[in-house]
């Protein structure tokens, strides 16, 4: 069998690779270990969040599955941080577990190009330092062109509860033995990174009347920008808010030794922005409380996910630490929080591309590449599918920048900065947040998608209208004016009659104020995307001039065969980053940390000497 691309693994990264390769015409194929996996979701069962919900509508934007199914798989969604700048706002939806990977894997199946293939990959076949083909645990061996790597969690994966230390994947599945090892036999460097999940909750054993309900928004959200919501508001699940308390800090801190974490049992790192309970009582001792939810997994069954409460302790002290909780004092645990550990790659080893720098043809997304959460594997899929799909058809890679996605954040952090943890985006990471807002990914990157043959011309189509609406109402602001004495009536009091364009750069002013005064005939989704443009151009133009200095760094390309032992005057520990990381241009160079900017200048100098004489 020959294929042009073929994908391993299918959790989130997976999905978005090999439907994206498949979609843009090339034979692909994926292999899952077990195809009940696919799009699995082994911890919150949740898409979006702070910064993630912005991932997600890039996904779609760029023509990616995420969203699409999400806003057909879910019970339960909100605007997180609605009442704060536009620049941190963000979706979150609590998917169903069953019905979220059921609607995917059909999304898959329908998909051309695309075959699914139960097996386990233990080696890679590599001639003239190229991908030639992958070989199976049964030996089969299968060809390809392309490869991408999506494994997850599931490289040499080690389950912990306390002491406890059992070989297996998520839901103690059999774990990938071989594929890691003969990466490093190729030249890859491997890490140990672990992750974790908190406890199942049954949920006739909970008393909810010791909890606040945490209900969704009472407005229609979707991900994705080509659907319409199938939900009806109110019929959206409740969550639950519930706090720990002094008792449960006790039990934890008096057993905190026989953690699997603390007790010396884990090898991996974990993730700082996710980390475990006894990890949080231990960094945050001064806080009286920390806030958890109760999230239901699922429709079709009774068991609730204990959001914020991952631990590795033992499973008598499980038992302790949940039932010293508010409504959970006769709890049953359906099934005990548990920490894994597995292997990752290091991700200064790949190129922006997400393909790989050791081997032509491979290309990593996800949980190898050091990364936690669905969304970051998601996004991370998707370009490297597209990327591959680019290869086959020898054209230029997609590379995000900065100021364009946060998927390029994302992506740029791990080949620029490395990681030693699991990965997770915040908000703070991206520098443009302001213009990198949940509203406007489609009129950031359509245009991308469209040119690399990710999406349809319907949709390429669907972001051109809304760009000349865009510009209507913005004309409608900067031609309608109010008058003094209408603007007295709702207490603006002024002294010549005001467009609205005015009116909005003011902070005691928005639309909202206007409904009573005068009728708007423009979609609301529109007027808000609009209203913030105008309200924080000065602040976005500014964030512009800032992203035009960055640019004509990123323009100073750095040749492939530079040898950095010839510049003089680079301080050792530069030339040691450079060495190992080769930059592609100056605007990476500046972000590596340990490359000062005296560094910058020598770099810069020495290039405009040797390679651009004439500039």
């Amino acid at each position: 069998m020959k294929y042009e691309c073929i994908v391993v693994g299918g959790g989130h990264a997976g999905c978005e690779a090999a439907h994206i390769a498949a979609f843009k015409g090339h034979k692909t194929l994926l292999i899952t270990m077990n195809i009940k996996n696919i799009a699995d979701m082994p911890c919150n069962p949740s898409i979006g969040g702070t910064a993630k919900g912005i991932i997600v509508r890039e996904i779609d934007a760029l023509g990616g599955l995420m969203g699409r199914i999400a806003d057909i798989s879910h019970f339960q969604i909100k605007m997180l941080n609605n009442a704060k700048g536009p620049a941190v706002r963000s979706l979150r939806a609590q998917a169903d577990k069953i019905t979220y990977p059921k609607n995917m894997l059909t999304a898959l199946k329908e998909t051309k190009n695309l075959e699914i293939l139960e097996g386990t990959v233990e080696d890679i076949k590599v001639e003239n330092n190229q991908i030639k083909a992958v070989i199976l645990a049964d030996g089969q061996e299968i060809e390809t062109k392309t490869l991408i790597l999506t494994t997850g969690t599931y490289l040499k994966a080690n389950i912990l509860i306390g002491d406890e230390n059992n070989e297996g994947g998520p839901h103690g599945e059999p774990r990938s033995n071989f594929l890691s090892d003969n990466l490093k036999k190729l030249g890859f460097t491997i890490q140990r990174l672990k992750t974790g999940t908190p406890q199942r909750i049954q949920k006739d054993s909970i008393d909810f009347t010791k909890m606040k309900e945490e209900h969704g928004d009472q407005e229609y959200y979707t991900f994705s920008y080509d659907n319409e919501p199938t939900y009806k508001i109110n019929e959206q699940q409740k969550c639950y808010l519930l706090y720990t308390n002094e008792n449960t800090h006790k039990i934890i801190l008096d057993n905190l030794d026989k953690s699997a974490m603390y007790g010396g049992y884990v090898t991996g790192v974990g993730p700082r922005y996710c980390p475990s309970i006894e990890d949080k009582l231990v960094r945050f001792k001064d806080k009286e409380r920390h806030q958890l939810f109760l999230e239901p997994e699922s429709m079709f069954y009774d068991e609730w996910y204990l959001q914020g409460f991952s631990t590795s302790m033992p499973k008598n002290i499980q038992e302790q630490m949940v039932h010293s909780l508010k409504g959970l004092e006769h709890a049953k645990i359906t099934k005990y929080a548990y920490a894994i550990e597995y292997d990752a790659i290091d991700p200064l080893q790949i190129k922006p591309s997400l393909e790989s720098k050791i081997i032509e043809g491979i290309f990593t997304a996800g949980q190898i590449n050091g990364t936690s959460g669905y969304e970051e594997a998601g996004g991370q899929g998707l370009i490297a599918g597209i990327n591959a799909s680019l290869k086959l058809e020898q054209k230029e890679p997609l590379i995000l920048k900065r100021n364009e996605a946060y998927i390029g954040v994302l992506i740029d952090d791990l080949v620029t900065k490395g990681t030693n943890e699991p990965y997770r985006m915040l908000t703070s990471r991206a520098e443009y947040r302001l213009i990198l807002r949940h509203d406007n990914a489609d009129l950031r990157l359509r245009e991308l998608a469209w040119n690399v043959g990710s999406i349809t011309e319907k949709q390429y189509q669907n972001t051109l209208n809304k760009k000349i609406k865009m510009q209507e109402f913005s004309n409608f602001l900067n031609q309608t004016k109010i008058s003094k004495e209408e603007l007295s009536k709702i207490n603006i009091h002024v002294n010549a009659s005001k467009t609205i364009y005015e009116l909005l750069k003011r902070p005691d002013f928005n639309l909202n104020i206007l409904k009573d005064l005068i009728e708007i005939p423009f979609d609301p989704l529109i007027q808000n995307e609009v209203e913030i443009a105008v309200k924080y151009e000065g602040y976005i133009n500014k964030t512009h001039r800032d992203i035009e200095k960055m640019l004509k760094l990123e323009a100073k390309k750095i040749p492939e065969n530079i040898d950095y032992d010839k510049i003089k005057n680079l301080a050792s520990e530069a030339k040691q980053k450079l060495k190992k990381i080769r930059p592609e241009s100056l605007g990476q160079v500046a972000r590596i940390s340990g490359v000062n900017p005296s560094d910058l200048s020598v770099l810069a100098i020495y290039l405009k000497k040797e390679y651009n004489k004439n500039e």
